[in-house]
């Protein structure tokens, strides 16, 4: 199983993330904002992940963690 995290307090909504993921299931929430008032990103499909990490590795605030985990 993988799992996408995104660290809500450093998100500020950028939108990089995004863009980067191949599977198009990283998307920024119009719907709640972080304790900064920024709209903050969430994967939509964490079956679909396949723990690519371009997310992680294009947040320009360190605020994604990708990472597998036996069930």
């Amino acid at each position: 199983m993988i799992k996408m995290e995104v660290l809500s307090d450093k998100c500020k909504g950028c939108g990089l993330c995004t863009t980067a993921c191949p599977k198009k299931i990283v998307v920024i929430q119009k719907d709640a904002r972080n304790n900064k008032g920024y709209f903050t990103a969430a994967c939509i499909d964490q079956e679909a992940c396949v723990s690519c990490a371009m997310c992680a590795l294009i947040c320009p605030d360190c605020a994604i963690k990708v990472s597998k985990y036996k069930e």
